[in-house]
């Protein structure tokens, strides 16, 4: 199942610019909203399997798009969850789980947007798969982690490195929560529409130049043991988002550093899921 949401309204999508509306389909028993959905998942997943012969009601835009989980309580984002990464960044490939920062979630945005640079900022990009979590989850192990995971979708772990870097110590959490650092998209996946959740290819391209391109197997850290990990400390909650890690190729690693400048287009793509595409000025609101 793909499932999308269209101007703050569920649809659950036959095509990439088509679907059923939850709410009208399901007699108003789900939605309209979907950040309301994940804490009935399992209810939700069960009534929307018997929508295979029910016609489509809803065209969109992809403007129309925004967020599959607009409001989650929490928003967690994993560093150097690939080796390449963690080597041009600097640092050993973790052994145990690997750093934990959030992202305000203020910043989430939908998947088509345009981002404004902060003032004297260095923004750079980090692609990244994206797990929401459809079941709330706390000591859970690896082998059931994926029964909590309601699926997955695109993420850019947008950075600004000045605010970040900046002592006395790194400010993390600030430096990549600034108005629309968190666009994902464009819908949720479940994983069982995907042939094997855990080997994905990601990568993005900066006004058409590829610049990141990795697969999901390796991750140091899967999706299954980031549960594990998380849980063991955390509770988390449906809705809730995990950045799971970006590949190598970011502009801070690169000699010389490069960083997005205004009028740059970033194209993020995840097989099996999509793209998403940022948009970057100096001017707005």
């Amino acid at each position: 199942m793909r499932i999308a949401n269209v101007d703050n309204r569920a649809v659950v999508l036959v095509s990439d610019d088509r679907g059923v509306d939850v709410e009208a389909a399901s007699g108003g028993r789900f939605g309209p909203g979907l950040a309301g959905i994940y804490a009935r998942w399992e209810e939700f997943k069960a009534w929307a399997s018997t929508l295979a012969d029910t016609a489509a009601d809803v065209s969109f835009d992809r403007s129309w798009l925004g967020s599959p989980s607009p409001t989650p309580t929490q928003v967690f984002a994993i560093g150097l969850n690939y080796s390449d990464h963690a080597k041009e960044s600097g640092f050993e490939q973790p052994e145990n789980l690997p750093p934990v920062f959030t992202k305000f979630p203020t910043c989430i945005t939908g998947p088509d947007t345009t981002v404004l640079i902060p003032e004297g900022g260095n923004v750079d990009w980090e692609v990244e798969l994206v797990a929401i979590i459809g079941k709330q989850a706390h000591n859970v192990t690896a082998a059931n982690a994926w029964d909590h995971v309601a699926g997955l979708t695109i993420g850019q772990d947008i950075s600004e490195r000045v605010s970040q870097l900046r002592g006395p110590a790194p400010q993390f959490g600030l430096g990549k929560s600034f108005p629309g650092f968190g666009p994902t998209g464009p819908w949720l996946v479940t994983p069982d529409e995907l042939d094997n959740p855990d080997d994905l290819e990601l990568g993005c391209s900066l006004d058409g130049e590829e610049v990141q391109k990795g697969r999901t197997s390796e991750l140091i850290f899967s999706i299954p043991a980031l549960i594990e990990g998380l849980s063991a400390t955390v509770t988390l909650l449906p809705g809730d988002i995990i950045f799971t890690g970006t590949p190598a190729g970011v502009g801070l690693g690169r000699n010389p550093q490069r960083f997005i400048q205004p009028g740059q287009t970033l194209v993020s793509r995840i097989e099996g899921i999509g793209e998403i595409t940022q948009t970057f000025t100096t001017t707005g609101n």
